[in-house]
């Protein structure tokens, strides 16, 4: 395999090693790096030589930035089916990593959104560095916070993981390692280190691989949403998106004001179905809410927002989507509640092997 291929794959020592090739894009995920992780990483799960999966992002700048959205863009335009078959894919990886058999470590050294935490949240250890970004930005493109967010996201503490769902807000290490989307920190000069160490360790179980990570771990500092997170759960434990911009205008704190006209920029049907979903994925199972996810993104390939969202800030830049409907109180129940139907037999699945949609 050459250093073009989207995705490498090889074997250090005692672990099987990931790396997500596609450096100029922030390593964002296509379709055939989805389609190449999956059989990868079933292949070392009956490798007796492999201990333990590493995934790492090339370059210093990104983990993954999330899905190729401009792709996912221009294919849902041209044949919407396939395009949909990528989330059928990612879903089903995502799933794969929460189940794996043998630990599973990410390297979050750099952005990480999205798709990236598909990748990284779902397996037992996370490493953020000085260098994380950690987002679930898909309110403000018109799509909704996937890749299991249904599922982690309203188990981070208090309402964090509401406010992060709707807002879309960028936070940093500290916070990621706050919200649990970490398990670690180090700083970025040891991630090599790190690497040759879990390469060279006696790894048995994931209490090893716990062992050298503690023992190279180092304090994250202090957590902004921790601090904020007396406001943020009296504003985002309300019983709807109304309510909760209403309690923002309420409270009335620079906070409240900068994420209230946050909020405004978003999608108001991405919100909306956004809010319902954090609500019901709380009392979900992981494949519950995955297919949960599988019916939206369904709905949502095949509706108007996630295509104007992807024009004003990828396609034309300008950051002007005119979102349809534009205005929060012209959402209703109604509209929402057709995003999450059934699919009937094109629900997703897990049977079969990798690839399969029938």
């Amino acid at each position: 395999m050459t250093d073009e291929a989207e995705v490498l794959f090889e074997t250090r020592g005692g672990i099987g090693l990931i790396t997500l090739n596609r450096p100029k894009a922030l390593n964002a995920l296509t379709q055939g790096m989805v389609l190449a992780i999956h059989p990868q990483m079933e292949a070392w799960a009956q490798d007796d030589a492999v201990k333990a999966v590493v995934i790492v992002g090339a370059g210093d700048r990104g983990f993954c930035a999330g899905g190729d959205i401009l792709w996912l863009r221009n294919n849902g335009l041209e044949d919407l089916p396939n395009a949909i078959g990528f989330y059928w894919d990612e879903y089903r990886l995502n799933r794969y990593i929460k189940n794996y058999p043998k630990p599973y470590i990410a390297f979050i050294d750099g952005i990480t959104m999205g798709g990236g935490c598909g990748l990284s949240v779902h397996g037992d250890f996370r490493v953020a560095t000085e260098r994380t970004m950690y987002a679930m930005p898909e309110t403000g493109i018109g799509l909704f916070p996937d890749v299991g967010g249904t599922y982690f996201m309203p188990r981070c503490p208090g309402e964090t993981g509401m406010y992060s769902a709707l807002t879309g807000d960028r936070l940093k290490s500290a916070d990621a390692v706050y919200l649990g989307i970490a398990t670690h920190y180090m700083s970025s000069e040891n991630v090599d280190g790190a690497l040759k160490a879990l390469a060279d360790g006696d790894i048995t179980d994931n209490a090893s691989v716990a062992a050298i990570l503690d023992k190279l771990g180092e304090d994250a500092g202090p957590s902004d949403v921790q601090r904020l997170q007396g406001q943020i759960d009296v504003v985002f434990r309300e019983d709807s998106v109304e309510g909760v911009m209403n309690a923002l205008e309420t409270n009335g704190s620079d906070w409240a004001v900068k994420t209230l006209k946050t909020l405004k920029t978003k999608s108001p049907t991405s919100v909306n179905i956004t809010f319902r979903q954090m609500r019901e994925g709380a009392k979900l199972d992981f494949d519950d809410c995955m297919q949960l996810e599988y019916r939206i993104v369904s709905r949502v390939m095949a509706a108007h927002d996630f295509y104007e969202g992807v024009r004003a800030v990828i396609v034309d830049k300008d950051n002007d989507p005119k979102w349809a409907p534009a205005e929060f109180a012209d959402v209703s129940a109604a509209d929402i509640d057709v995003y999450f139907e059934g699919l009937g037999d094109q629900d997703l699945h897990f049977n079969g092997p990798v690839g399969t949609r029938a």
